[in-house]
């Protein structure tokens, strides 16, 4: 494992690394995503051939481009084409850090598109079209200024017109990088996401519910009026509201016409180009009337544009990236448009119903099918719902149906913030079901944000069988796994998890848990499937009256393959030698085996026998050393053991020493002096200011204990300086950043402290003494007991207990 973090490329200044390997699979098409590290410019060139590495890019004459994320000393974004600026913009995609930096580009057809994070086309920071693209762009060289820069798990992702849609693909597995490899060209399969999209409608008669009776041969072209009028105005004043003549118009004028808008571009000769723009301006659609006018102008100065008949492009200026992934010409116009579709029912050719609701929405089969492989094959393949006007759903929540098709009109996930923990999971489930792509992206999104301690058990039972969010459900194992006292002992949700799921959580490397005991009650609860926790103690007792079958049930065998996971000779000895004369030893043979294998090993300090011995004696990587409170003032508690460098010398002021911080709501001064609050001697006058925030006065100390360290802290103790000013009313908090606190403790009208420089002590009780903070805090609610100064938080000394990492 750390061979891997260490194994990274390091770039010298003024060179660029190049493989015949890195580069893209399509020229002029492709997204490398890397981590980098950096004290200055991290700089990327994309060229057509491989260049060489004794060289710095800035004597590059061949055709190139150039992303430099951090120039300026890290003050700015550039891009240069050919060596000449295009972008520079201040402030944006700076990369200097402590800790290697996850960034991704990507070029298509001359869109750059730059972004921060582990995920393509997540968090964008700049992007920018080359008006004369270079198509013929492949290969990547990793280059730098005048500052080493060290690059690892670079990733090579192909793109196709749907690009956007890489981030569900990607998603699934972290970027592995091969043993011995620096980097990786990701396959990615994108077989089938094309069949259905709009381009493959032009002219198609399925779904068509318009048609063209064009020329004087009076030929007749299927269309479609949800596209046409979201677009254009493509309203008829015939007979037939479901047929347009254009008797005048010649069949390639009306397909060019159709072709833009269902693909965003088209091509026409000079002959055809002004009957275009007159059929344009006759429908009213405003995107080709602005380009065709655009053309009309540089026509007037560049004559070779038509020069021996060559046809000229159209292209939309907004067909490059969208947000949907569906719709060729994404403007706002147009969305606003389907969405008032969906609103008003107009141009619908399907009612949709949910059972139990009614009538949801009047929609249109052709806008399903083209998010929907699933609804395409419904509406498409011969079954009742193709023939049918109405269709009806069963089992589905109708506001997560509504939800899903409001995205499928605007391509955005709109929900309220009140209706999103309730929503997310349903909707989810509902894009897993008809292969919605997209808005599983945007469901994983959220459900990434949404997951907390209290959440994630739910959370991950409801998504762990969907293939499409191996991102959420590792990120709630890992969630579960570095919280797992917590998850295990605030609800019983953990029990609904699949054995598969639950022994992921067991064996994750980031397992952090107080004891091994824990781990045991863990599987004991889920084993059970109990609707309360319970410890090992008390299901020892349920054995006088039950068998094992009849406790576990259907769990019996999955406990004794769960079993071997705790790590028995961790424990200490007396909770062991209880453990072997417990009723568990003598009804459950592996469990009776693995404790005596345990005392055996303590006793004669020897090795394990068996296929894990190794892994059984280690100690978890991340657990928590127990510091616990004994009495007022002793030397058992955090802040004393940082000061002995965590117990490797003899203790030296841990604020001097820069183990931990402490800061008060007010400035440091004689009396608000934050080493002398982690002092071993009795300052008679110590206190915190008041602070004006928000209107309100807030006095607080607060206790850093460390960048790489945190605390559950479950006991805590502060002695009050020489004055009579005694809170009465406060809060104890930790919190993670700094800045969102929770309440570990709060103290209304508490007289426990009634005289000068008196200790108290006071235990944290409940599940959020399970939950690991780096930052603590004492906060006045009200004001101290004194007549004067009384919101002065008159503290002298302080000190926190519990597990601390």
């Amino acid at each position: 494992m750390s061979e891997k973090k260490q194994r990274f490329l390091t770039v010298a200044p003024f060179k660029c690394t190049w493989n015949e390997d890195l580069r893209f699979r399509e020229a002029g098409r492709g997204c490398i995503a890397f981590e980098a590290f950096a004290q200055n410019d991290v700089t990327l060139v994309f060229r057509e051939q491989v260049g060489s590495h004794n060289y710095h890019y800035k004597m590059d004459n061949s055709p190139n481009y150039t992303i430099i994320l951090g120039s300026h000393r890290n003050r700015r974004l550039k891009i240069e084409v050919n060596g000449q600026t295009v972008v520079d913009i201040a402030g944006v995609g700076l990369c200097c850090s402590s800790s290697f930096q996850s960034y991704w580009i990507s070029i298509y057809d001359g869109l750059i598109s730059i972004g921060e994070g582990r995920y393509p086309f997540q968090n964008m920071v700049g992007q920018w079209l080359d008006s004369k693209p270079n198509f013929s762009v492949q290969y990547i060289g990793l280059s730098s200024w005048d500052k080493h820069v060290g690059y690892k798990n670079i990733t090579i992702l192909p793109l196709t017109q749907h690009h956007t849609s890489l981030w569900s693909q990607v998603g699934c597995k972290e970027y592995q990088v091969e043993s011995g490899k620096e980097f990786a060209i990701l396959d990615i399969n994108n077989d089938g996401l094309g069949k259905w999209e709009l381009p493959n409608f032009l002219e198609s008669w399925d779904f068509s519910d318009v048609m063209f009776i064009v020329g004087a041969e009076r030929k007749i072209v299927p269309a479609h009026n949800v596209i046409l009028n979201a677009y254009g105005d493509f309203s008829t004043n015939s007979s037939s509201e479901n047929v347009i003549n254009l008797p005048a118009t010649t069949y390639p004028v009306l397909h060019a016409l159709l072709e833009y808008i269902y693909s965003g571009k088209t091509k026409v000769v000079e002959s055809q180009f002004d009957s275009l723009r007159d059929l344009s301006v006759q429908f009213q659609v405003l995107s080709l009337i602005k380009r065709c006018n655009e053309i009309s102008d540089r026509f007037k100065t560049e004559r070779k544009l038509f020069d021996s008949g060559m046809k000229v492009e159209i292209l939309s200026s907004t067909c490059e990236v969208q947000q949907s992934g569906l719709f060729p010409l994404e403007e706002p116009a147009v969305v606003g448009k389907l969405k008032r579709f969906l609103a008003n029912g107009e141009h619908s050719d399907v009612n949709i119903y949910v059972e139990g609701h009614g009538l949801v929405a009047r929609s249109h089969k052709l806008i399903l099918s083209m998010w929907s492989t699933p609804f395409a094959k419904m509406f498409t393949g011969g079954m009742v719902e193709s023939k049918s006007a109405d269709v009806t759903f069963r089992d589905v929540s109708s506001e997560a149906f509504v939800a899903m098709l409001h995205f499928m009109y605007s391509g955005e996930l709109e929900i309220e913030k009140d209706k999103m923990d309730s929503l997310i999971i349903p909707l989810m489930l509902l894009a897993d079901q008809f292969e919605i792509i997209f808005l599983q992206q945007e469901c994983c999104k959220c459900l990434l944000e949404c997951i907390s301690e209290d959440t994630v058990c739910p959370i991950l039972v409801a998504i762990a069988s969907l293939p499409s969010c191996k991102v959420v459900e590792e990120t709630c194992k890992r969630k579960i796994s570095m919280h797992f006292d917590y998850c295990t002992t605030a609800s019983t949700d953990f029990v609904q998890l699949d054995e598969a799921t639950f022994r992921d959580i067991l064996q994750h490397v980031d397992m952090t848990v107080t004891s091994e005991e824990k781990v045991l009650d863990a599987i004991l609860i889920w084993s059970m499937q109990a609707s309360e926790i319970c410890g090992w103690l008390a299901v020892d007792e349920l054995l006088n009256s039950l068998t094992p079958e009849e406790l576990f049930g259907n769990r019996l065998p999955s406990f004794d393959n769960l079993l071997p996971l705790v790590r028995f000779p961790l424990m200490p000895s007396h909770l062991l030698e209880k453990l072997e004369k417990s009723k568990l030893g003598d009804h459950i043979l592996i469990f009776g085996q693995l404790v005596k294998e345990a005392v055996q090993h303590c006793s004669a300090g020897s090795k394990l026998i068996g296929k894990d011995q190794n892994l059984r004696c280690q100690h978890r990587r991340s657990s928590f050393k127990e510091l616990q409170y004994m009495c007022d003032g002793d030397n058992n508690g955090v802040i004393y053991f940082s000061g002995t460098s965590y117990g490797e010398h003899q203790w030296i002021n841990p604020v001097l020493s820069k183990k931990i911080a402490v800061t008060a709501s007010s400035p440091t001064c004689r009396y608000t002096d934050p080493k002398a609050l982690v002092s071993r001697l009795y300052q008679h006058t110590s206190f915190a200011g008041p602070r004006i925030e928000d209107g309100r006065s807030w006095t607080w100390w607060m206790v850093d204990v460390g960048q790489d360290h945190q605390l559950m802290c479950n006991y805590y103790t502060f002695r009050h300086d020489g004055s009579t000013n005694f809170p009465r009313s406060w809060a104890f908090q930790g919190s993670m950043d700094g800045e969102n606190w929770t309440n570990l403790r709060v103290h209304e009208n508490d007289h426990t402290v009634c005289r000068p420089g008196q200790f108290a002590s006071w235990p944290v009780l409940g599940p959020n003494s399970l939950l690991p903070f780096r930052f603590f805090r004492i906060i006045l609610a009200a004001p101290t007991s004194g007549e004067s100064n009384n919101w002065n938080l008159c503290v002298c000394f302080i000190e926190l207990y519990g597990y601390f990492h």
